[in-house]
């Protein structure tokens, strides 16, 4: 019996290939060749590619109608070659349909009746059916023999689809190393073999293998290649603008990642692409632009992307579009409660509204109308319009949805919203979707901001259900509802078990959330289960409990995912596999296919990898459960430690020392940050000279901004510092501090750090007393790198780097295990994406990305000439920038500015700074004698104001 490719080269042959190049061509001709009533054989084929392009645009019965048509075609052929390949792609079409058995009869029937090298094509999509099952073994059995087949056969191209979905599932099962391999292998046979456009396609999963294990890096540069050839060949490719949109967004660029989704809306849009593809994309511009806090422009596109996928019956995918279409909702339009009206009144006379289905909720409590806005995590001291420059606006609004207005009227909208999530809720559950449990969280928040407190418990306890069972992120979801209904019972017992339990699932599991929006619901949801802690401790009245709590989560939120893959290999395997598992378990249940066996082998994979993380070297059991108070206070000793807590928009300071822990009120948030960029303002113009005022005319001015800055973040706790040295931790916002302004702390030795307990390590790891010093002079400076001259006698064997030799290779080199390094270069600091921060060295920027490649962080850092001591909160007081990934890294202290300074004015200053460092004075005291020392002029005294010690020595 002939081979498939022995098989007559007719037109009507090549339409099924066509199908997938160009499919709107081969669909017409197709169609034309059946108008002229074509023999069994050509109708057939005919038949088939109509198949085939019906079930890439998701109509899949009636592409499950066509392919049985042809497959009877076929028959009376009396091709059973022809038959066999026939009934393979039924055999697809029936799994996409949902119809798994008739689906793996049709394959088995499909490889019972081909041989050689048609089987070897055939066991490649019953393999590809079996792995999208979950069934990765028996698909890999399949996978293997199909390569070994399809070489045999001397068929590249084949051979090369084959590898390509065998690494998939390779995996899957956590073979990196050979999934690495065929995807490389893939890769020369398409380019070999002239195949151009899959050539670029295995780019693309070169590129998502990257992003599965984590390597930020290599996946954007992957998906950069593959547009560019797309681009070469004007072929715009929708699933690789998917891939981008997701690698853009776990690198914390959102607003990068909404525009690929707008290129890539307009592309498809000009090429008049697959609708079903346009869906897709609307619905991840709609993800992209929640991330970036564009609520308007989400609700746009989710709209959007609910109505293609409605019209195209794609109901799992219409369902999930509904859901962010609801988010986008609520961020855009915050319901609102009338402060004067009880929850018992709301109830009455709403109480049916929305209300699940099942449960019967409890009796209404009367809770006050700013503590409604309190349960459900709002911030009664702030209102829509005026949230702060540069907040993470997608999870203020996506997980607050109970922010309060005071001028906007009734709670009308609100009402409409808790309908509409009781509906999503609903529909969700009848796709047996992960997400019912975020849809009735968000119900029961929009209930508990409307007053409607039995709604909310009937909600929220469905949203708990899951608390002890199923994937991570659903229990950390469940725990949340669950010290929501707890706070709205009034059960502070529960309520802190609660808390304590979802961030103990977030701690154990945060690795294993592979993709950007994960993390970044994570995140929120940890951020409002430390913030439920938090408040409590402080109707309590009890600092060393708020303390704890406010520790507990800086613990949690500073333990962020590295954008490079772990150094354990078989654990970056376990990882790869979660996201592939998971990736494929979403897949299954957008096409309504059986999900037991997938859900099953990730939750194993879940529990694989966090035992395997526990055991990875250097785990620091105190880096994710918090700060040890005693031990906190026996290292102060007469020293003070300012822990700046902020709850519902007001500030909290904890005086720790002299073994106490003591609570001063402080100001508002909002009113704190707009203090701090006036005076950050005020250092600038003194620095570069931007202003008509004389020198000391501005200096006044930014002396009084000091004073108000004070009294805004520290109140009466500036008359309880003590006489010791004094150590601040703020919140993740307000870092950006000039604290030697504070006239409280301007004489003494003040270091900053991001939590008590990385201050407690840096500080118990002491200050290095030997090792290497680096000097590192990068191009363009004013100043022409001048200190490090005058620095270099100071440091008997030096690395002095610059005039070309400061290159991020070179600089990396002489950094790692470093104990001083002193970088003298300009820099960047990105707000909207803080691991893009970088120095500008001979051969371009230093990174985050490149400092992560350190095996050991230097002990020390100087920034000297860039406001790199800049980081910017992600999620609840997630630092990422320079000066914060080093702390992360190892680092125990850094120096840098807050504030753009003179290049100039910076000289002398850290002449005098390292003049002390060099004779065994830490980081912190080392600044405060230097600026004294260099005070010589009003912009002098500026610069040595714009600079800070970070950590602890």
């Amino acid at each position: 019996m002939p081979a498939d490719s022995e098989l007559p080269r007719t037109d009507a042959a090549g339409l099924p290939p066509l199908a997938l190049s160009r499919p709107h061509e081969a669909l017409g001709k197709a169609r034309d060749l059946l108008a002229t009533g074509p023999p069994p054989l050509e109708a057939s084929f005919a038949r088939q590619a109509v198949g085939i392009v019906l079930r890439e645009f998701g109509d899949i019965e009636a592409a499950v109608r066509e392919l049985e048509t042809a497959r009877r075609l076929a028959r009376r052929s009396g091709s059973a070659e022809r038959e066999a390949d026939v009934r393979a792609t039924l055999g697809v079409a029936l799994a996409f349909a949902g119809r798994t058995t008739a689906a793996r009869n049709t394959l088995n029937a499909a490889v019972r009746q081909s041989t050689g090298h048609l089987r070897g094509r055939i066991l490649l999509r019953r393999g590809g059916v079996l792995a999208t099952l979950g069934h990765h073994r028996d698909a890999l059995a399949d996978l293997n023999s199909a390569v070994t087949a399809l070489r045999a056969a001397g068929d590249p191209i084949w051979e090369a689809r084959a590898r390509t979905e065998r690494a998939t599932c390779d995996l899957a099962l956590g073979g990196l190393s050979r999934a690495a391999t065929d995807l490389s292998r893939a890769e020369e046979l398409f380019n070999a073999t002239g195949q151009e456009l899959e050539s670029a396609d295995a780019i693309v999963h070169r590129g998502v293998l990257a992003l599965r294990i984590g390597d930020l890096p290599a996946a954007l540069h992957c998906f950069d290649q593959a547009a560019e050839r797309f681009g070469k060949l004007g072929l715009p490719d929708p699933t690789l603008s998917v891939q981008r949109c997701a690698a853009l967004l776990a690198a914390g660029l959102p607003r990068d990642a909404l525009d690929e989704a707008h290129t890539a809306l307009d592309q498809l849009e000009r090429s008049h692409g697959q609708a079903t593809k346009k869906a897709e994309l609307e619905l991840a511009a709609a993800g992209c632009a929640l991330a970036a806090g564009q609520s308007d422009a989400a609700l746009r596109h989710a709209t959007r992307a609910a109505d293609l996928f409605d019209h195209q019956r794609r109901r799992w995918w219409r369902a999930h579009a509904r859901l962010v279409k609801l988010r986008a909702q609520v961020a855009a339009t915050p319901p609102t409660a009338d402060p004067r009206r009880s929850a018992a009144s709301t109830e009455r006379h709403h109480a049916a509204d929305a209300e699940p289905r099942r449960g019967a909720g409890t009796n209404p409590q009367r809770v006050a109308g700013t503590e409604l806005q309190r349960a459900a995590g709002a911030d009664p001291h702030r209102t829509a319009d005026h949230r702060p420059a540069g907040a993470d606006t997608h999870r203020a609004t996506d997980h607050h949805p109970a922010v309060t207005d005071p001028r906007r009227g009734g709670g009308g909208d609100g009402v409409e919203l808790l309908r509409e999530a009781a509906r999503c809720a609903r529909e969700l559950a009848a796709l047996s979707s992960p997400d019912v449990p975020l849809a009735h969280l968000i119900a029961g928040r929009l209930a508990l901001a409307l007053g409607r407190t039995a709604v909310a418990r009937t909600h929220l306890a469905a949203a708990a259900r899951g608390r002890r069972h199923g994937p991570a992120l659903s229990r950390a979801v469940a725990w949340l509802a669950e010290a929501l209904r707890a706070e709205a019972e009034h059960d502070p017992a529960r309520l802190m078990r609660a808390c304590r339990r979802g961030l103990d699932v977030l701690d154990q599991h945060r690795a294993t959330l592979g993709s950007s929006e994960l993390r970044a619901q994570a995140s929120a949801h940890g951020a409002e289960l430390a913030a439920l802690g938090q408040r409590h401790a402080l109707r309590l009245d009890r600092p060393r409990l708020l303390l704890a709590w406010s520790e507990r989560w800086r613990a949690t939120a500073l333990a962020v995912p590295s954008v490079r893959p772990p150094d354990d290999e078989r654990l970056q395997a376990d990882l790869a596999a979660i996201r592939a598992v998971t990736d494929r378990l979403a897949q299954a249940r957008a096409q309504g296919l059986p999900t037991a066996h997938l859900a099953a082998e990730q939750l194993r994979l879940e529990r694989a990898a966090r035992s395997r993380a526990l055991h990875a070297p250097g785990q620091d059991a105190d880096a994710t459960t918090g700060c040890d108070v005693p031990a906190l206070l026996a290292e102060l000793g007469g020293d003070r430690l300012l822990e700046l807590v902020d709850v519902d928009g007001r500030l909290h300071v904890l005086v720790c020392g002299s073994g106490t822990v003591r609570r001063f009120p402080a100001g508002d948030t909002e009113e704190a940050a707009r203090h701090i960029d006036l005076a950050r303002f005020g250092l600038s113009r003194l620095a570069h000279g931007r202003s008509t005022l004389s020198p000391a005319d501005l200096l006044a001015q930014v002396e009084k901004s000091g004073r108000a800055l004070q009294e805004a973040l520290l109140g009466d706790a500036a008359h309880h510092l003590g006489d010791g040295e004094v150590v601040i931790v703020p919140p993740g916002r307000l870092h950006a501090v000039p604290w030697a302004l504070l006239p409280a702390l301007r004489e003494r030795t003040v270091s900053v750090a991001p939590s008590a307990g990385t201050w407690l390590r840096a500080r118990r790891a002491g200050s290095p007393s030997t090792g290497r010093v680096v000097l590192v002079r990068g191009p363009g400076l004013r100043s022409d790198g001048a200190e490090i001259r005058h620095i270099a006698p100071e440091y008997p064997g030096r690395v002095v780097l610059g005039d070309g030799t400061a290159t991020v290779a070179g600089i990396l080199r002489a950094m790692d295990g470093a104990r001083l390094a002193h970088v003298a270069a300009h820099g960047t600091f990105r707000a909207d994406s803080p691991l893009f921060s970088a120095l500008r060295v001979d051969d371009g920027p230093l990174t985050v990305y490149d400092l992560e490649r350190l095996r050991r962080a230097p002990r020390q850092v100087v920034l000297s000439s860039c406001d790199s001591g800049l980081t910017a909160p992600t999620g609840a007081d997630e630092l990422l920038g320079l000066a914060s990934s080093l702390i992360q890294l190892g680092t125990t202290g850094i120096v840098a500015s807050v504030v753009l300074v003179n290049d100039n004015a910076a000289v002398p200053l850290m002449v005098e700074l390292h003049r002390r460092l060099s004779r065994g004075a830490c980081l912190p005291a080392a600044l405060c004698e230097a600026r004294r020392a260099a005070a010589t002029d009003p912009v002098a005294t500026a610069t040595g104001w714009s600079f800070v010690a970070l950590g602890a020595c």
